[in-house]
């Protein structure tokens, strides 16, 4: 802090003697000085984060004094100055504060259950952190709790996100809520955060799930690399156990059968780019055999036909491939056009049906 602020840029202090040493001055007096003095400067001081009671006495403190001359100044600086040098490390000083430094550091389960002990709230805007969990995990709240409450919940909820939780909803309980929304007005900011942490408190409250996929992804991602024999077997003994899973199971399954039905003809030049020649020959060489004739039909239809002829002169010159190497052949494929799509390279087809 280079430059002092002129005498009348800061809030005053009583009359002070003129020209000889600071008057005592009490340490809310003081403190008084230094936040002045920081917000002339463009300090941002979180003011907000201390107590309700401290910053009341502040307030008030700084709204007793009037001029503080220039020694004054200097020496509050200096001793301000000076304690600051002193001070090792900050701690947070209160569960709350301990709580948001270990953050992410520490397991949920424990987090909350101390926040439930000490009584202490989530750190943050509740509406914040649950206009960020998205449309699957606030339906079942808007389906489970009260007609008022879900009127809030729309109406605190960003536009975008209100109008797709809205969508999902059946008619006549979108109708109620949409009238519940006409009798918000009345609602106190009070009610809207006490609102807001209870749901995120629900929320907060379910387990952790040890896996990010669903069960359909991730034993469609495992079928994907299996074997054709596995996988059909797989999915026909699926089939006598659980109907819907296994028709689930089977539209996340990529396969190089599924090729004519999920890639866009206009995307095949792009991907046998991405294909090794001597894989792409073994794959369509061996496909009519591996009972996939339709797919590599539809990969020499979808480019140049000079191209398409030499390889099908290849795949005469390469004649009977094994199995085993069709299989991998083909599964190498699939993985090229599985990371086009995972990186953004790629739009599969989707039927309208999913």
């Amino acid at each position: 802090m280079t430059q002092m602020v002129p005498v009348g840029q800061i809030a005053p202090l009583p009359a002070t003697t003129g020209g000889g040493a600071p008057p005592s001055l009490s340490r809310r007096a003081k403190a008084a000085i230094v936040v002045r003095l920081l917000l002339n400067e463009g300090a941002d001081i979180p003011l907000e984060d201390l107590p309700e009671e401290l910053q009341a006495r502040l307030t008030q403190q700084m709204g007793a004094m009037r001029l503080v001359d220039r020694d004054t100044l200097s020496a509050v600086i200096q001793e301000f100055s000076e304690e600051i040098d002193r001070v090792g490390i900050s701690l947070p000083g209160t569960i709350a504060g301990a709580l948001n430094a270990l953050d992410g550091r520490i397991s949920r389960q424990t987090a909350a259950r101390l926040r439930k002990e000490a009584g202490v709230r989530q750190a943050g805007d509740p509406w914040a952190r649950l206009a960020q969990m998205g449309v699957a995990k606030l339906v079942p709240i808007l389906q489970t709790e009260s007609t008022e409450i879900a009127a809030v919940m729309l109406s605190k909820l960003p536009v975008k996100l209100s109008a797709e939780l809205l969508s999902e909803l059946p008619g006549p309980q979108a109708r109620r809520i949409t009238y519940a929304v006409s009798l918000t007005s009345a609602v106190t900011p009070d009610a809207v955060d006490r609102i807001g942490l209870s749901l995120a408190a629900q929320l907060d409250a379910e387990p952790p799930t040890a896996f990010a996929d669903g069960p359909v992804e991730r034993l469609g991602a495992i079928l994907n690399s299996s074997t054709t024999l596995t996988r059909d077997d797989v999915l026909t003994g699926l089939d006598e156990t659980d109907q819907g899973f296994a028709d689930a199971v089977r539209k996340a399954i990529f396969t190089f059968g599924n090729i004519p039905q999920r890639i866009a003809p206009r995307d095949i030049p792009r991907i046998i780019r991405e294909v090794e020649p001597d894989t792409l020959i073994t794959a369509l060489a061996g496909a009519q055999t591996a009972g996939y004739a339709t797919s590599a039909e539809f990969i020499l239809e979808n480019m140049s036909g000079r191209m398409a002829d030499q390889l099908r002169e290849n795949m005469e010159e390469a004649g009977a491939v094994k199995p085993s190497d069709v299989e991998t052949a083909m599964a190498d494929v699939v993985a090229i056009i599985r990371g086009m799509e995972e990186s953004g390279d790629l739009l599969l087809v989707v039927d309208e049906d999913e």
